[in-house]
């Protein structure tokens, strides 16, 4: 019996863990402290990083298992997802619920004492953009779903400046619009792969309700854009060569790629594209970080 109880408790354990859907939050961290560290001009302090990075991942967590709370059922629908813990019934939707508000409540409690009240407020109002917006507005009705509600994995950049600064300015404002417009043909590269989910569960993910050429013009419209904003980013917020030399090549080969989606309709190709769009933002944020520590001497 006390085998069983533990792992009883330890499936639901790791149950509220894939709640938060842990790989989505390492992605959205990944730019918070690089942007800390050009707010600074240098390394801001141990503390001031980690504490900021403890509250993003509480209020991420929280809005991610309120998105699992809300979609379980077209969850059940989809292959991609057909594991997650309320499917298959690991927790209950109460006690998911329960778990994901009570996240976003230390979230905000966190921030607001270890960090300041701005990056609190911008925290928690990413999360109800993504739950109220995205969720349970535009998912399910636009094929705009994930052009806007991207918007809420473009906040850890305005938490991570603010954060520093307890004010809001234009660098992170580009990083945000970076940010922004990378979310749609990071996800729609994803979504190829997993169109006839979408359909399955009604949800007009947009290569699911248009053309592989169409979406693949799409994907390539967005990534050029990301291309140029990473390009003005340079001069708005004074960074040097390793950061722009940086930019260049990671856009050139990002661009590529979407190019070469287009040309071939290749499935393999676009899960390249997804692939490399990860890499991608991990290595133009760890430049844009490296270049301000190498010209401040750190």
């Amino acid at each position: 019996m006390k085998t069983a109880a533990r792992a009883s408790f330890r499936t639901r354990l790791q149950g509220y863990v894939a709640l938060t859907k842990p790989r989505i939050i390492e992605l959205l961290l990944i730019t918070t402290v690089p942007t800390m560290i050009v707010a600074e001009e240098g390394l801001p302090s141990v503390w001031l990083m980690a504490a900021t990075v403890i509250g993003g991942t509480f209020s991420a967590g929280g809005a991610n298992a309120i998105n699992m709370y809300v979609d379980r059922d077209i969850d059940a629908l989809m292959k991609r997802t057909a594991k997650r813990p309320l499917v298959t019934g690991v927790l209950t939707p109460r006690a998911a619920l329960t778990f994901a508000v009570g996240l976003e409540v230390v979230a905000f409690a966190w921030l607001w004492l270890f960090v300041n009240l701005l990056s609190a407020v911008l925290a928690v109002a990413a999360c109800l953009f993504y739950v109220f917006v995205y969720t349970l507005w535009l998912k399910r009705r636009s094929t705009s779903n994930i052009v806007i509600g991207g918007a809420a994995g473009a906040a850890p950049v305005l938490i991570g400046w603010s954060a520093v600064t307890d004010s809001l300015a234009w660098p992170p404002v580009v990083l945000f619009a970076i940010i922004f417009f990378w979310t749609p043909p990071h996800f729609w590269a994803l979504a190829i792969r997993y169109k006839d989910d979408y359909s399955a569960a009604d949800v007009p993910m947009l290569p699911s309700v248009a053309t592989f050429r169409d979406t693949s013009i799409q994907i390539l419209a967005y990534t050029v854009l990301v291309w140029a904003l990473t390009l003005v980013f340079a001069p708005v917020a004074g960074v040097g060569w390793i950061y722009v030399v940086s930019a260049v090549v990671l856009g050139a080969v990002f661009t590529a790629l979407a190019v070469q989606l287009l040309r071939t309709g290749s499935s393999a190709v676009a899960m390249r594209l997804f692939t490399f769009s990860i890499t991608y933002v991990t290595l133009l944020f760890g430049a844009m970080a490296l270049d301000v520590l190498v010209r401040n001497g750190l």
